[in-house]
């Protein structure tokens, strides 16, 4: 079964940092894309930064300058590191990857369980 598995939320004051992983386990052949979005009360889900395979990069404008994404290939992890948190980065982040799990099927969009970041002011 494969899984998306986050850690690193948690709770820190305003110009803070945290480093958010994903890594995914289970039978797959290959990672596509993997990146980070998030989920904030009243507002609708947005994407935060992508990876590509190829290791191109793409950010949201509120989080440029402030957060990298990152992947580890070898341990099909991927990373965010978010600088200078500001109480609008206050959410629920969620881990994507596109992978192939079956030939026959082709790429599969997973998603982690979420992970709670809050910022306090």
């Amino acid at each position: 079964q494969v899984q998306l598995v986050e850690s690193g939320g948690g709770l820190v004051q305003a110009g803070g940092s945290l480093r958010l992983s994903c890594a995914a386990s289970g039978s797959f052949f290959s990672i596509n894309d993997m990146g980070w979005y998030r989920l904030a009360p009243g507002k609708q889900r947005e994407l935060v930064a992508l990876i590509t395979s190829g290791g191109s990069t793409n950010y949201a404008d509120s989080v440029k300058g402030r957060f990298t994404i990152s992947r580890d290939n070898a341990k099909n992890t991927v990373y965010v590191q978010m600088n200078r948190l500001k109480p609008e980065d206050t959410a629920v982040y969620y881990c994507h990857a596109s992978l192939l799990v079956r030939l026959s099927t082709g790429w599969t969009d997973y998603w982690g369980q979420g992970t709670q970041v809050t910022v306090s002011s």
